[in-house]
């Protein structure tokens, strides 16, 4: 039987009386925050170690990388393309007699790729014969780093072909020249991309594990009944349980905040103000999420491995924080509308590498809210004061 109209009934009729009893609920639900050591944990010393991790621990950049180069021609323009590799700044070069002996080192994995100068490279280069060619063979096992060797490996060529040119003639400089430029990341540090990721990550689990184990903690305690046996409404309940985690979680931004503008260098480009206002519609849904969680399981165990299963594997793998969302099968591209840490990770990497962008902001934020409120009605229904 539904408990809606004895809630009526007992609402005090002085004024005030609503807000003062959320008020004292919110006052219980802090000091209970405050002698919890777990409640700290997560949302203090998970933040932090999550930030560093991600910020020094994780990295798509590959600073050097080792090479064996084989130089089979003992012309000049031989001797030259092989010191333009090993003056490189992206190469250390390992020492390899012939080709068996760098394919040798490429199958041990002791380089991760072989440049090789073929034996007529000289004669190629002074004469207009042909193009001058280098065969490049990289371990294909890891294909981030791959392409790194080829990047590389371009540019370098690039280089040395522009500085040929200079002293044989225009034969050999490219018909057009390409000068790329990094837009929002202009040193594209994959860093700037994955704390603002990162943050997305650690707002979910706080929000999401935190608020997972409020009621059913209570449920195993015993003290379940003894507050659906007072004259609180579902949503003095709802509000009471949600305050302290909302401004908790928020602190847990601020420090995340304040350590990738500090720590790690990042910019903000936005406003401070609408980031705190992004932080604040995503955390809503979390909240939700870990609420709706927690009335519907009857052990905090259950209530953990789902709120982890729900909320954090999905922002991990399907937000775009590691992987890119388009590059994934269509049909995974579609589930990934409906996870709320996608449109917080776009919205944290818009302020703070882009500005105020409000086409991305704003949709974002209208989503994020509606999740929300989606939530907390599915979590209102489930909440019947009775202990079943």
């Amino acid at each position: 039987m539904s408990d809606a109209p004895r809630e009526d009934d007992r609402r005090s009729r002085q004024p005030g009386a609503w807000s003062r009893a959320v008020l004292a609920l919110v006052v219980k639900e802090a000091k209970q925050l405050v002698r919890d050591p777990s409640s700290w944990i997560i949302a203090v010393f998970l933040p932090l170690m999550f930030l560093f991790l991600f910020g020094y621990g994780l990295s798509l950049d590959t600073t050097t990388l080792k090479i064996a180069l084989v130089r089979e021609d003992a012309s000049r323009e031989a001797r030259s393309v092989a010191a333009a590799f090993e003056r490189s700044r992206w190469f250390v070069l390992v020492p390899a007699s012939d080709r068996a002996a760098a394919e040798r080192l490429l199958r041990d994995q002791a380089v991760k790729a072989v440049i090789i100068v073929p034996s007529d490279f000289g004669y190629r280069t002074s004469t207009d014969i042909g193009t001058p060619r280098i065969q490049v063979l990289a371990d294909g096992a890891e294909p981030n780093t791959a392409n790194f060797v080829r990047a590389y490996v371009n540019a370098v060529w690039a280089g040395w072909l522009a500085a040929t040119a200079r002293e044989l003639g225009a034969s050999l400089d490219p018909p057009v020249t390409v000068s790329p430029r990094f837009w929002f990341n202009a040193n594209a540090e994959s860093r700037w991309f994955l704390i603002p990721g990162s943050m997305t990550v650690i707002m979910t689990l706080i929000g999401t594990l935190l608020t997972a184990l409020v009621i059913v903690r209570e449920l195993e305690r015993g003290t379940l009944e003894a507050l659906y046996a007072t004259p609180l409404t579902r949503g003095q309940i709802l509000l009471g349980k949600t305050i302290p985690y909302f401004v908790l979680a928020m602190l847990s931004m601020l420090m995340c905040i304040v350590a990738a503008l500090t720590l790690f260098g990042l910019p903000l480009r936005g406003s401070p103000w609408v980031l705190g206002a992004l932080g604040a519609a995503f955390v809503i849904p979390a909240l939700g999420q870990g609420l709706l969680i927690s009335s519907s399981m009857k052990t905090q165990l259950a209530a953990a491995q789902l709120g982890l299963m729900t909320g954090y594997l999905p922002a991990i793998m399907l937000s775009g924080f590691l992987f890119d969302i388009h590059s994934m099968p269509t049909w995974v591209q579609w589930i990934t509308l409906i996870v709320p840490a996608r449109y917080m990770n776009a919205s944290l990497q818009t302020v703070f590498l882009a500005g105020n962008v409000w086409e991305v902001l704003v949709p974002n934020a209208v989503f994020m809210l509606l999740v929300g409120a989606l939530f907390f009605a599915l979590t209102w229904r489930r909440l019947v004061k009775r202990i079943a």
